[in-house]
């Protein structure tokens, strides 16, 4: 995939990143439908990333460092949450507005997570299959949580829309869905 695909993540004002990381996200469409976003994280020396874990899905995600995607409809306030984290485990939940979850939603398929290291730098690819995602026109706001070593985290995403970290909020869904 080209680097022209990549688009910039930002660190919120309110976070304290380490001086060299930088974080970009390229989402494309697959044959079938799918999402794929590759998300890569530059800097790596910096960051504490969760030890491998059995792929499937966790709670809690967001605690350590961890991709996120929220996938909003255009037409509503509905959207759904995804984490990915570098250990291979994924979360999703499903929202019927700002952060009203609907905890009986069961995911009727699950994502898949690929990691590679290259020298300082993470490649994590999800795939999100197409039974995931809303059918017509939606948007996406693409985040990161990253964890020092330390236990400070900083908040990454296209844009941010509040004084504090919030990737819940619908004016941070900006980038249309490919």
């Amino acid at each position: 995939m080209s680097t022209a695909n990549f688009h910039p993540l930002y660190c919120h004002a309110a976070g304290k990143p380490p001086p060299t990381l930088a974080i970009a996200v390229a989402p494309r469409r697959g044959d079938a439908g799918e999402l794929q976003l590759d998300y890569r994280v530059h800097g790596l020396a910096a960051l504490a990333l969760p030890p491998p874990a059995a792929p499937g899905p966790a709670d809690g995600l967001w605690q350590q460092t961890c991709c996120e995607a929220f996938v909003a409809t255009v037409d509503g306030p509905a959207y759904r949450e995804f984490n990915f984290a570098p250990s291979g485990q994924w979360a999703i939940y499903d929202f019927a507005g700002y952060r009203q979850r609907n905890a009986d939603w069961q995911a009727p398929a699950a994502p898949r997570i690929a990691c590679r290291i290259d020298a300082d730098t993470l490649h994590l690819r999800a795939t999100i299959p197409a039974a995931l995602l809303p059918t017509g026109a939606a948007r996406l706001g693409l985040s990161v949580v990253a964890a020092t070593p330390g236990g400070d985290k900083s908040y990454w995403a296209l844009t941010h829309a509040a004084a504090q970290p919030d990737f819940h909020l619908a004016a941070s869904f900006t980038l249309p869905l490919p």
